[in-house]
């Protein structure tokens, strides 16, 4: 049995934890979080063992990373960065009541929580957090970084570029593409593109404004125009 290390101590990580141990396929040897006064403590009776950068003292131990919310969706993205690990030492998660079809992929780093589905030949790439109940539907890709909240539904052939987050209960229209490191709306509908680094809610989703850093670091803006995080 492999051991995982779960980079973080909040409400992602603890959920991610439960998928671990629901899975009963890795050993989890606990959480390591940049917060001091974590150290030591116990969450959900899961140890959180020091800081992110222990992750180097445990060459043996794969590793996911699970931060991230709507004020700062490309924490992932600078961890991943920092840290510097090969890319053997990514774990991928996936809760045993999500639903895989056998033409789809998933890539290093990811999340995929309680009750997912992925209909066919979906693509989904690395450090992607999806939430419970999402759906994602023939021929989507998702590209890396995207956080997707629980419930949202996708139609077929929509790509959800680098770094985009949707919010719960968000749908979109077969088709569509969301942009790198844009924001939708929890609750929202989106019935057509959504250009990269904004914000969009409502239903029918419209235009709120820029995406707003912290949420956008330097590097994210510039995956905006083609290059990578």
């Amino acid at each position: 049995m492999s051991e995982l290390l779960i980079i973080g101590a909040g409400g992602f990580a603890r959920e991610t934890a439960q998928a671990v141990r629901d899975a009963g396929e890795a050993k989890l040897l606990g959480h390591l979080d940049d917060n001091r006064a974590l150290h030591g403590t116990e969450v959900d009776g899961v140890p959180v063992l020091g800081g992110c950068d222990l992750v180097h003292d445990l060459p043996d131990a794969r590793v996911v990373i699970c931060v991230g919310n709507p004020r700062d969706y490309a924490a992932r993205a600078r961890l991943v960065r920092r840290l510097n690990l090969p890319p053997d030492r990514w774990a991928t998660v996936v809760h045993p009541t999500a639903a895989v079809s056998a033409t789809s992929r998933i890539g290093p780093g990811s999340v995929l929580l309680a009750h997912c589905v992925l209909t066919a030949a979906v693509r989904v790439g690395a450090h992607v957090a999806v939430m419970p109940h999402v759906v994602l539907t023939h021929d989507d890709v998702v590209e890396d970084y995207v956080t997707i909240a629980a419930g949202a539904r996708l139609g077929g052939g929509v790509r959800l570029a680098r770094g985009s987050y949707l919010g719960s209960g968000t749908l979109v229209r077969e088709g569509t593409t969301v942009g790198a490191w844009s924001q939708i709306g929890m609750g929202s509908t989106v019935l057509g593109d959504v250009p990269p680094g904004e914000v969009w809610v409502g239903s029918p989703a419209r235009r709120l404004r820029e995406a707003a850093a912290p949420a956008l670091d330097e590097q994210a803006r510039r995956t905006m125009g083609g290059q990578t995080v």
